[in-house]
């Protein structure tokens, strides 16, 4: 993760920051009360309480460094300059199942950001890698756990 540039989207990015300082603010203070508590019950060698919330401090302090991490390589994408004219990052993606005659609509997103109930998929998902770079009309055969639809891209649009 060090090494790739993660690309999310603006609202993604503050949601990060406002995350990462309610960590560092909020959930360290909430610890170190936890840590105080555990420590006033006396003998730290045989005190569970401690032992808990020490532990519980580790595991914060890494998902802080997880969150830091994130936003040191995020790269921030902005909807305005997406292209419509091929599935790209953030494109909103409106699909036709060809078989079922269904359609449907995903945006496409990062990894982190994916959320399939809000229709996010991610770009390294089976539909989001076989969309990306496809045209409206093209018909895409994508391998699901149900097994292969195919896919025609109907329209491309900014969210």
């Amino acid at each position: 993760m060090a090494d790739q540039p993660i690309y999310i989207s603006r609202e993604r990015y503050l949601e990060l920051e406002k995350e990462l300082h309610e960590m560092k603010s909020k959930g360290r203070s909430e610890i170190a009360i936890m840590i105080a508590d555990a420590r006033a019950h006396g003998d730290l060698s045989e005190n569970s309480e401690y032992d808990a919330a020490k532990q519980k401090q580790q595991l914060h302090e890494y998902k802080v460094m997880q969150v830091e991490l994130m936003l040191s390589n995020a790269t921030i994408l902005d909807e305005k300059d997406i292209n419509t004219d091929r599935v790209s990052i953030l494109s909103t993606v409106v699909v036709k199942n060809q078989k079922s005659k269904t359609k449907l609509t995903y945006k496409l997103v990062s990894q982190e950001e994916a959320d399939f109930e809000q229709g996010k998929i991610s770009v390294t998902s089976p539909i989001g890698k076989a969309l990306l770079g496809k045209n409206p009309g093209d018909v895409v055969e994508v391998t699901v756990p149900a097994g292969k639809i195919m896919l025609e891209v109907i329209e491309i649009r900014r969210a």
